[in-house]
C-alpha cells in the first residue's frame, strides 16, 4: 500500500517536471516530436499497419486455429504453448514488436490461451523484425550488411532460448483446452485426425465470427488504426522524453553511471551513451551503438545493439502494456523475460562473432537474395518478409509434422 501511495503523487511530480522542461525548451520538445513522428510515419506505419490488419483477417477466417491444430505437436512439448503460439511466432518474428503482443492479446481474448500460455507466448515473440535488424540497424547504422548474420543470429537465436526458459513458467497453473480442442483429442490421435481437427477447428472459429468479408475487412482497419496510433503517440511520447532528459543533464549522469559499470564488467564505457539511450527507444540506441567511436571493437558495439534490439527499450515495454491491458496477462514476466533476452543476445554475439565473421558466412549470407530484398525498398522488402512468413510456417509444419508421425509411431511400438 504504501508503494501505491507513493507512486502517484511522485509520478505526477515527474510528469509536472516534464510540463516546465517542455516550457523552457519549447523547440527541442518541437523537434523531438516531429522526429518521433517521422519514425512513425516513415518505419513504422508500412511495416505493422498491413500485418495488423493481415493478422486480424486471418483470426477472423479462422486460419490461426488452423495452423494452431497442426503445430501443436511441435509447440506444446517445446514452449508448453498451444499450437496457435506457432503462428503467432512466426508473425511476430517477421514482423517485430508488438505483432506478437497483439496477437497473443487476441487469443487471450478468444479464450485459446490460459494466462501462463499467453505470458510465455508475448515474452519470446516480442522481437525486432527482419526489415529493422538487416537494414535499418546492419545498413543504415552499421553501413555493414555483413553484420545482418551475426546479428539475427544472436538476436532470435536468444529469443528461441527465451521460449524454452519460459517453458517452466507457470507451470502450476492448470491448463484448459478450448473446447473444440478437447472435443477432438482423440480423434487427433489416429491417422488423418490431426487434419480433420484443424479443418473442423477453423470452420467452427469461422462460424463462430460469423462476420462478412467487408465487416471483417472494416473491423480490422478500425482496431488496426486504433492500435498503430497508439504505437505513434507512444513513440512520440518517449522521443521528447529523452529530449528533455537530455537537456536536464539527466541522461549525462546516466551515461557516467552506466559508464562506469561497463568498465567494471570489462566493456567499453563509452557504449554508456547507446545503452542508456536504447532503454528508453530500442532505435536511437542502435543508432548511437552503429555511429560509437571507431576506436571501440566492432563486435562490442555490434553486442551492444543485439542487446538493445532483445531489450526493446521503454517505449515497445509501453506498447505492448498497453495492448495486454484488460486480458489478465502480467507485465512482470514480460519485463524479466526481456531483460533475459537482452542478456543472452550480447553473449550470444559475442560467442557467435569469430566463428560466424571469420569463416565468410557474413558475407554470403548478405550476398543472398532474400536478405537483399530485407535491406532494399520498402516493396520488396514488404515482398520478402512475406515469403519469410512462408517459409517460417513451412518449417514449423513440417517439424509437426515429424513430431506427430515419431510420436504415433513410438505409440505403436508401446502396444502389445
Amino acid at each position: 500500500m504504501t508503494r501505491k501511495k507513493l507512486g502517484g503523487p511522485l509520478l505526477g511530480l515527474a510528469l509536472a517536471g516534464c510540463m516546465v522542461l517542455m516550457l523552457v525548451f519549447p523547440a527541442g520538445t518541437l523537434a523531438a516530436a516531429l522526429r518521433g513522428l517521422a519514425i512513425w510515419w516513415d518505419v513504422l506505419f508500412p511495416s505493422l499497419f498491413p500485418f495488423f490488419v493481415i493478422s486480424e483477417m486471418l483470426l477472423g477466417f479462422g486460419v490461426v486455429h488452423l495452423f494452431g491444430a497442426l503445430l501443436d505437436p511441435l509447440m506444446r512439448p517445446l514452449f508448453n504453448i498451444p499450437g496457435s503460439g506457432g503462428f503467432v511466432a512466426a508473425m511476430g518474428y517477421v514482423s517485430g514488436y508488438p505483432v506478437g503482443a497483439k496477437l497473443t492479446a487476441k487469443l487471450r481474448e478468444q479464450q485459446l490461451v490460459s494466462r501462463a500460455e499467453g505470458e510465455r507466448l508475448v515474452a519470446f515473440t516480442t522481437s525486432s523484425d527482419p526489415i529493422f535488424l538487416l537494414g535499418a540497424v546492419s545498413v543504415g547504422f552499421f553501413h555493414d550488411a555483413s553484420l545482418g548474420l551475426v546479428l539475427a543470429l544472436a538476436h532470435y537465436g536468444g529469443g528461441l532460448i527465451v521460449g524454452l526458459l519460459m517453458s517452466f513458467h507457470g507451470r502450476g497453473d492448470k491448463y484448459a483446452d478450448p473446447p473444440l480442442a478437447a472435443a477432438h483429442k482423440a480423434e487427433s490421435l489416429q491417422p488423418r485426425g490431426r487434419l480433420r481437427l484443424a479443418l473442423s477447428s477453423m470452420a467452427e472459429a469461422r462460424r463462430r465470427d460469423g462476420r462478412s468479408f467487408g465487416e471483417l475487412l472494416k473491423g480490422a482497419i478500425q482496431s488496426s488504426l486504433q492500435l498503430i496510433i497508439v504505437v505513434g503517440g507512444l513513440v512520440v511520447f518517449f522521443n521528447v522524453l529523452m529530449e528533455l532528459l537530455t537537456r536536464a543533464g539527466i541522461m549525462s549522469a546516466l551515461f557516467s553511471v552506466l559508464g562506469g559499470v561497463l568498465s567494471l564488467a570489462g566493456f567499453p564505457q563509452q557504449l554508456s551513451a547507446a545503452l542508456a539511450s536504447g532503454f528508453f527507444e530500442v532505435t536511437i540506441g542502435a543508432r548511437s551503438a552503429g555511429e560509437a567511436a571507431s576506436s571501440i571493437p566492432l563486435q562490442f558495439k555490434a553486442s551492444a545493439a543485439a542487446f538493445i534490439l532483445s531489450w526493446g527499450g521503454l517505449s515497445v515495454h509501453a506498447q505492448v502494456a498497453s495492448i495486454l491491458n484488460g486480458t489478465g496477462l502480467r507485465y512482470v514476466p514480460f519485463l524479466a523475460a526481456r531483460l533475459v533476452h537482452g542478456l543472452l543476445s550480447a553473449v550470444l554475439l559475442l560467442v557467435l562473432w569469430k566463428p560466424v565473421t571469420g569463416s565468410g558466412l557474413s558475407a554470403g549470407f548478405s550476398a543472398l537474395p532474400a536478405a537483399d530484398g530485407l535491406t532494399s525498398a520498402p516493396g520488396p522488402a514488404f515482398a520478402a518478409s512475406l515469403v519469410l512468413l512462408g517459409l517460417l510456417l513451412g518449417a514449423a509444419l513440417v517439424l509437426s509434422l515429424l513430431v506427430w508421425l515419431l510420436r504415433g509411431f513410438a505409440r505403436r511400438l508401446q502396444q502389445p
